[in-house]
């Protein structure tokens, strides 16, 4: 069973130029205890597919299609306000990007660790015992005092810790984690890559765990999600599609990827191009403008092409490949 599925999502923003066409026929799975990376450039989606599963949008944004089931029975798409914010919290937590814009400066960390937990009819005494709890889970030094120092007392990776803390003190089914570790230095990052980790196997959540750093996906995720132009584009196990990529796209993402520099160079490789206009998106593949490989049939909308088990890429070309594969 998948702790979220989503099937079919269209998001559609209203702009003066006309509408924008963020997210389109957005397909992917979470499955319960596993760890799914949304992978792409900026702008190809990520922050709006979030938003568009928390009940976040902007005023000038709708859902226009497609469903989002969460625990195999409830379809966000149809939650009104008040039941989102019931969710949010308990069930979906969210571990953002800067820590600092996740923790209020002029309030202390217990204090801010205990108010979240006003769902609970537990004593305040309680609660902070189980802050302190959730604290030296993340191994915070010395947990008791951290409760009465303030945001600006702690490190950027201890702050980013006791956020990725909040968001599990209730042990919510899914956490989704917004490029968490990309305010962090190398060390730290690392460090809080383990800690995510070894957290999702105690508490047995599901994670989507967006970022743009390949490297973190691959020692982190059991499963990618590669997304551009608000298209899914490829996904499948981290291992299969990191080792056999069947878009064009994700093999020339894999091949911008600084790590797989053998070479010292001053340039490091990009794509050319830019991506198309979501006001009028191409009848056509969404790549296809960047393509090295673009034929005819780009032309024609693309079918999603299963090339392995679980492994499924939106280009013609990779139905050839699997094809010849089978017949080899």
């Amino acid at each position: 069973m998948s702790t979220l599925a989503i099937s079919g999502l269209n998001v559609v923003f209203s702009t003066e130029d006309g509408p924008l066409h963020a997210l389109k026929d957005v397909t992917f799975d979470v499955p319960e205890r596993r760890i799914v990376g949304i992978v792409g450039e900026s702008g190809c989606g990520k922050s709006t597919l979030i938003n568009a599963i928390l009940g976040l949008l902007a005023d000038n944004g709708t859902i226009s299609g497609g469903e989002v089931l969460f625990e195999g029975r409830d379809d966000l798409t149809q939650f009104t306000p008040r039941q989102m914010r019931d969710l949010r919290g308990p069930r979906i937590s969210t571990v953002f990007q800067d820590p600092m814009g996740a923790l209020n400066p002029v309030l202390s960390v217990g204090r801010q660790m205990i108010n979240i937990q006003y769902r609970s009819d537990q004593s305040k005494e309680q609660k902070a015992a189980r802050a302190i709890e959730m604290l030296k889970l993340v191994r915070i030094p010395d947990a008791d005092s951290a409760l009465e120092r303030y945001p600006h007392q702690f490190s950027g990776g201890m702050k980013q810790r006791i956020a990725i803390a909040m968001a599990l003190m209730m042990e919510p089914a899914l956490l989704i984690a917004d490029e968490p570790t990309t305010a962090l230095d190398a060390t730290l990052e690392v460090t809080t890559i383990e800690l995510l980790k070894d957290l999702q196997e105690k508490i047995g959540c599901s994670v989507m765990f967006i970022s743009h750093h390949l490297g973190v996906i691959a020692e982190l995720c059991d499963d990618v999600v590669v997304m551009y132009a608000g298209e899914v584009v490829e996904r499948g196990p981290v291992r299969e599609v990191f080792q056999h990529p069947s878009h064009p796209y994700t093999r020339r993402l894999l091949e911008c990827d600084p790590a797989r520099q053998t070479e010292r160079t001053r340039i490091l490789p990009t794509i050319p191009g830019e991506i198309p206009d979501l006001r009028a998106r191409p009848r056509g593949c969404v790549f296809a403008a960047r393509c090295l490989d673009r034929h005819e049939g780009c032309d024609t909308p693309q079918p999603d092409i299963v090339v392995a088990p679980g492994h499924a890429a939106r280009c013609n070309l990779a139905g050839q490949t699997a094809r010849e594969g089978a017949g080899a």
